[in-house]
Parts: structure tokens; sequence; C-alpha cells
């Protein structure tokens, strides 16, 4: 019998479970809402999910959209609402296009490796969009990786 040949994973478990396990620390530290974490591997599929206790029962679908809408375009999910917020009619269509998993608020962060690329996606959800999109940023550096965008909005604990 043949030996099995190995998928090469770019973004693995490991790095996937330190992100998600942060991010739920970062949102217990600055007294977030309950939180739901999702981490996508490039392909579109997921690799960790936690939804905290409280965190209602869509927040899976709602970190989903934030974290395949901008691998999708390769934006994150606060550069796509400012790319469609004059244009609602081809938002709505990426929306319809994607099988509805399309959020154009904060709180999808593109994950890339050292050379720039784009390796997966992280979508977090439960608080405010911005401070969603704080605790991602800092999930994806914890595990030693790169975020796009690579810093908080200035006013993201507001």
């Amino acid at each position: 019998m043949a030996k099995p040949i190995p998928i090469k994973v770019l973004l693995g478990l490991k790095e996937a479970s330190i992100i998600v396990d942060e991010a739920l620390s970062l949102a217990r530290e600055h007294d977030m809402q309950p939180m739901t974490i999702m981490v996508l591997d490039a392909g579109g599929h997921q690799i960790a999910m936690k939804r905290e206790d409280g965190s209602g029962i869509i927040r899976v679908e709602v970190a989903r959209a934030k974290a395949y809408g901008a691998l999708g375009m390769g934006k994150s999910s606060r550069d796509l609402g400012d790319h469609v917020a004059d244009r609602p009619l081809f938002g709505n269509s990426l929306s319809m296009i994607s099988g509805g998993r399309f959020a154009t608020v904060p709180g999808g962060v593109l994950i890339c490796d050292d050379a720039g690329l784009i390796i997966g996606a992280v979508g977090v959800t439960g608080d405010t969009s911005l401070r969603d999109e704080f605790a991602a940023i800092g999930g994806i550096k914890a595990a030693g990786l790169w975020s796009s965008p690579d810093q908080a909005a200035v006013n993201w604990n507001k």
C-alpha cells in the first residue's frame, strides 16, 4: 500500500488555535461582549472556531462572513467597507455571489506570512466592529504572523 502524500499546510491548527485563544484573552482583558472567532485557511476552509457563552447563534455566520469576504477580495473587511461605501450595488452583488458570506464592517483580518502572502483570515464578532478587529489583529500577532491591516484603528476602544 502506498504511503499517503502529505498536504502542505501554510496555516496550521497550532497557529489558528493561538489566534483564537489570544483574541478571546484580549476580549476578556478589555471587558468586551461575548465573542465568536473563526480562522479560515487561504482556501476559505475553517481551521478553528470558538463561540463564547452568551454569544448569539448567528455570530458564527458573521465571523465566517468577515473572514471569507476578506479572503475573497484580498482586503480586510474594514477596507472592503471603505471600498463599497459609495457603491452599494457592488457590495450587494458580492454578498449575493458569495452566498451571503461577505461582511463590510471591521473584524475580518487577513493573515499573512513573512513574505506578505495571504495564508488565511480571521473573523471576529461580538462587540463593536473596531473592537472585534483589535482582538483579531492581536490574535494574529500572538501567533507570530502578520495581519492586514497591521494596526487596529486609532479609535478602536471608543
